[in-house]
């Protein structure tokens, strides 16, 4: 468990200190900036009253990164001047230990300190900015999770990869920044790229270590914006420098700049594959290359175009992850699912963007053929979605947002979703949540009273509702409190739907899984989010609420006889 530190400021001498207890053998990681050029930032580091570093940094466009071993521990005192140096981030750790025991955060500033969101579930960042999930596999005895990461505020800025374990899927414990941007990125905080999206293999020699691939995005760099890179650790938790492994696209398919988010993963051949994301004219393209290394560190050959999709126009291809569903990889009928997001997609039917496809058919290692296509999330908020094959079968996740609804102006409630099952079922993809959800549940709210037509309070809003209808399809309307937007779930007519309407009649898209008609709904609901799963995620909607206030209070109503059982239980990690 990532365990909060006391921090301490104190004005004696306009000096800020941050002060903690801190065991042998812990390092610190802090990040400082000067506040003017000439007047470096400067922090003096003290265990037991005796001063043992000075940290330094001299730019005042971003923070640098400085590092801090301590052989002897006892109590820690870092202190600084604010009048002359700038504190973003500080956390201790112990290398030995941090797998199981998470980092310590010592210090996060006004600017990136993680909102508090009372009894929320999801896993969040411990401060900055997050978004795509990368790398998202076993190794060892521990699930990990890379995530997009900027730590120094609540906005997208020059992406660096945070870091999570879990042994449930459920309960994460945060662990070092694992990839930074490269010295030049690193030196601004002008947004122009860093280490974007990316994926994760185990280390062939069988040692515990981890490969992880991502894209190198520099802004306006030329010939290529877009370079794929490799990176070795060998401990779990920090990263040699990046090695280019693909600087340049396939020049012979007029594609666009967009190259990115590489998905590596074992073929039905046993080689190392790669999915890549693009675009050509016409549409977003996935394209798949393959290594003759056994390391998959080098040899990257461009097989082709794998999967084409443009019913929405010149949308991007991105993210894109294939998993095996129901039967061995290397077997010949296994049917695979291919996933990928579609940047700047509308569906002109409902006007939702950003949609995700989840396409299943059959892979020989060199080609797809698709069997049949689905939405993967009927409400988008689902994005960058990023699978593996655990020991149980295949698992993923996926960013809880959507960009059209990203602001510079305004706090992002930014989580990934619950992890979730891929399951196939009479030719449909099945996304219910992993198992160990059913960990969350620590009393029953309600058991009559929504049946019953009452409203019922909802406590701090984490809960997870359970709808049981007489029939398939059979109507009802659940109206959920929420001061920012009219929040509400339905199946009518037309299908399954959340109603999501926006404050003084703004237009919203309309989010609704056409002709569905679910028996049974779980509605999960915390702090700046919503996920719908009906009949065990055949329909999976996912919706990102705005600000940071819980659904406070749920109504339902429906004809008699329609609803067989409807039940409230509180969630707590």
């Amino acid at each position: 468990m990532t365990t909060h530190a006391e921090t301490i400021s104190a004005a004696v001498g306009d000096i800020e200190t941050i002060s903690a207890v801190l065991a042998d053998a812990t390092t610190i990681h802090i990040w400082l900036k000067a506040r003017e050029i000439g007047t470096p930032a400067e922090i003096k580091a003290s265990v037991a009253s005796r001063e043992i570093s000075r940290l330094m940094a001299s730019n005042t466009d971003e923070f640098e990164h400085r590092s801090l071993e301590l052989g002897q521990g006892g109590q820690t005192l870092l202190a600084y001047d604010p009048t002359t140096t700038l504190v973003s981030v500080a956390y201790a750790f112990q290398r030995h230990n941090v797998l199981t025991d998470g980092v310590q955060i010592l210090h996060s500033s006004q600017e990136n300190a993680a909102p508090t969101v009372f009894g929320g579930y999801h896993f969040r960042p411990p401060f900055g900015w997050m978004n795509d999930p990368n790398g998202f596999s076993r190794f060892g005895d521990h699930v990990h999770l890379f995530y997009q990461h900027y730590p120094h505020s609540l906005r997208w800025n020059t992406m660096h990869w945070g870091h999570a374990v879990s042994d449930d899927y459920i309960h994460w414990r945060h662990l070092p920044i694992f990839l930074f941007p490269s010295a030049d990125l690193s030196a601004r905080a002008d947004g122009r790229g860093g280490a974007f999206s990316g994926s994760a293999i185990p280390l062939s020699s069988g040692e515990p270590g981890i490969r992880v691939f991502f894209t190198e995005q520099v802004k306006d760099r030329e010939p290529e914006e877009q370079i794929q890179l490799t990176a070795v650790s060998r401990d779990q938790i920090t990263a040699d420098p990046g090695e280019v492994i693909l600087p340049r696209r396939p020049y012979d398919l007029d594609l666009t700049l967009d190259f990115r988010d590489p998905y590596v993963f074992r073929g039905p051949d046993h080689i190392w594959k790669m999915l890549l994301g693009s675009r050509d004219r016409a549409g977003g393209v996935v394209l798949l290359y393959e290594s003759g290394d056994p390391d998959g560190a080098c040899d990257w050959t461009f097989i082709g175009i794998i999967h084409r999709e443009d019913r929405y126009g010149m949308t991007a291809a991105e993210c894109p992850c294939i998993v095996p569903l129901d039967g061995p990889a290397e077997h010949p009928e296994t049917r695979w699912a291919l996933i990928f997001g579609l940047l700047t997609s509308r569906d002109p039917q409902t006007g939702r963007r950003n949609i995700t496809a989840a396409t299943v058919g059959r892979f020989d290692g060199r080609t797809f053929v698709k069997e049949f296509e689905q939405e993967l999330d009927f409400a988008t908020d689902a994005y960058a979605f990023q699978a593996f094959v655990d020991r149980s079968g295949p698992v993923g996740i996926a960013w809880l947002a959507n960009w059209t609804e990203v602001s510079k102006k305004a706090d992002f409630p930014t989580a990934m979703t619950l992890p979730r099952q891929l399951l196939l079922e009479q030719e449909a993809l099945l996304t219910p949540p992993v198992e160990t959800v059913a960990t969350l549940r620590r009393g029953l709210i309600d058991g009559s009273k929504l049946k019953g037509r009452e409203p019922v309070s909802l406590n701090n809003g984490a809960v997870e509702i359970v709808i049981e209808l007489a029939a398939p399809g059979a109507q009802f309307h659940l109206e959920l409190d929420h001061p920012g937007v009219g929040l509400g779930v339905q199946v009518g007519p037309e299908g399954l739907v959340i109603h999501y309407d926006l404050p003084d009649g703004k237009g919203a898209p309309r989010y609704i899984a056409v002709g569905a008609k679910p028996s049974t709904l779980r509605i999960f609901l915390d702090v700046g989010s919503i996920e719908v799963f009906a009949d065990n995620g055949r329909w999976t909607g996912t919706k990102r609420l705005p600000g940071f206030a819980p659904v406070s209070t749920a109504r339902l109503s429906a004809p008699a006889g329609n609803i067989t059982a409807a039940t409230i239980w509180q969630l707590e990690l």
